[in-house]
């Protein structure tokens, strides 16, 4: 069964198997990622964010959940990689802006 999710969030997965730029641009200007208890504002931190965690693992995330609540979805992604703790199922938690995404927070 595959997960139909908002265009949006389908951009940001699709992007994430490719580079920082790419998934920075599935932000708004000012969006805001949360990962690991730390905050990158912009695109450009966004962009280094995703670089960063490119060099240390590679994996793959397979959203396999969606809620939609409110003003937010959460997506349930299984994560594989080379990572410690691998495999492990994750929370996203996105905030959408028109066609972009404003903020996304990334918890266990």
């Amino acid at each position: 069964m595959t997960l139909l999710l908002p265009a949006p969030i389908a951009a940001y997965f699709a992007a994430d198997r490719h580079d920082g730029d790419a998934v920075a641009r599935c932000f708004t200007e000012t969006g805001m990622v949360r990962d690991e208890k730390r905050e990158h504002k912009g695109r450009a931190a966004i962009a280094r964010w995703k670089a960063e965690a490119s060099d240390r693992y590679q994996y793959t995330v397979e959203p396999r959940a969606l809620i939609h609540e409110g003003d937010s979805y959460t997506v349930t992604g299984h994560v594989a990689g080379n990572f410690p703790g691998s495999p492990v199922d994750l929370r996203y938690i996105f905030r959408l802006e028109g066609d972009l995404i404003a903020h996304l927070e990334i918890v266990p």
